[in-house]
C-alpha cells in the first residue's frame, strides 16, 4: 500500500528560521521534523541554506552555474520569441 500523498503546505521565513535554531540549540533533525511533520529534506535544505546564505529563498542560493543557466533559459526563451515574430513578419510580407 502507498502513503496517502502529502499536501503541499508553504512555511514563512520566521518558522524556517526556528526549525533550524532548535537544530542549532542541539535538538536533532529527526525529532525536529517528527514534532513539526516536517520531511526530513525540508529540514536538511533549510538548514543547508540558512548556514550558507541566511535566507530561504531559492535565487539567493542558487551557485554560479545555476544562475548562468537560468540567465540562458532566458536568453533562449527570448530569441525563440524573437524569431517567430520574424517569422510571421516574412510569411506577412510575402503576401503583399
Amino acid at each position: 500500500m502507498s502513503q496517502p500523498k502529502r499536501e503541499r503546505r508553504t512555511f514563512t521565513p520566521e518558522f524556517k528560521n526556528q526549525m533550524v535554531q532548535l537544530y542549532q540549540s542541539g535538538k536533532s533533525r529527526a525529532i525536529i521534523a517528527r514534532e513539526y511533520d516536517l520531511t526530513p529534506s525540508s529540514l536538511d535544505k533549510w538548514i543547508k541554506q540558512a548556514t550558507a546564505t541566511g535566507s530561504f529563498k531559492e535565487k539567493d542560493n542558487r551557485s554560479e552555474q545555476e544562475e548562468e543557466l537560468q540567465r540562458l533559459r532566458k536568453e533562449l526563451a527570448h530569441a525563440k520569441m524573437e524569431n517567430d515574430i520574424l517569422k510571421q513578419a516574412a510569411l506577412i510580407m510575402g503576401r503583399k
